[in-house]
């Protein structure tokens, strides 16, 4: 068995420790003793953009919430055309350090990609700025949080309220969450969205956990 390497450790704001592991070509992050996310697992990151950015327009202004190891920054700027433009806000400046370093070919050039623009910020922050034709957000595991507490903010009533407003009409707001959650659910509708919950799966052909997509349109 391939042993597993650290490669490097970076404090969450507010507190915590997240850690890059390899092993082999595999790549994980860690908090504690949970993995965050593993490079061999990506089709769910992939179908919320996939899903995020259908219908967009063409110069469509994409915000994505965690750069994470890039897989769904990838797939949006593969959904998307030369006119758009993507913004991706990242908490944690260690992990956009990551992406151009040791994990640069998972991102495969994307932080070079003329449409992106990378802000060291909480998502928060981006989203109270507008204008935006999509939403994506892969942050803190979804509704049901782990890293940290402020997190949470995202997914409440203001938080579903300052998204809604930040949209065009029409836009996306696309959600990743490792599992279902129905008061989640109820709160969309609360808000103001029209939406639809997709199931997917994480690993290749079709296999690996299932997690859950919501695509909340700005009615």
């Amino acid at each position: 068995m391939l042993p597993r390497t650290l490669i490097d450790s970076a404090t969450i704001p507010g507190g915590g420790e997240i850690r890059l592991i390899r092993r082999g070509s595999e790549f994980s992050i860690m908090l504690g003793g949970t993995e965050l996310m593993n490079s061999r697992v990506k089709g769910s990151e992939e179908a919320l953009a996939r899903f995020g950015c259908a219908g967009v327009p063409a110069r469509a202004r994409v915000l994505i919430g965690g750069l994470g190891m890039g897989f769904t920054l990838r797939a949006a700027l593969e959904a998307l055309g030369p006119e758009a433009r993507v913004t991706v806000a990242e908490l944690v400046p260690a992990v956009v350090r990551w992406a151009r370093g040791p994990m640069a070919e998972l991102l495969g050039g994307a932080l070079d990609d003329r449409r992106v623009e990378i802000f060291d910020e909480d998502v928060a922050d981006s989203i109270a700025r507008g204008g935006w034709d999509s939403i994506l957000l892969d942050v803190d595991n979804g509704p049901g949080g782990l890293t940290r507490p402020e997190n949470d903010r995202l997914y409440g009533r203001a938080g579903l309220a300052a998204a809604r407003d930040a949209l065009t009409r029409g836009g996306m707001l696309a959600i990743w969450s490792s599992h279902p959650d129905p008061a989640f659910a109820s709160r969309l509708k609360r808000a103001g969205f029209s939406f639809e919950e997709q199931v997917v799966r994480s690993g290749p052909s079709g296999k690996g956990p299932r997690h859950v997509i919501w695509l909340a349109r700005r009615r």
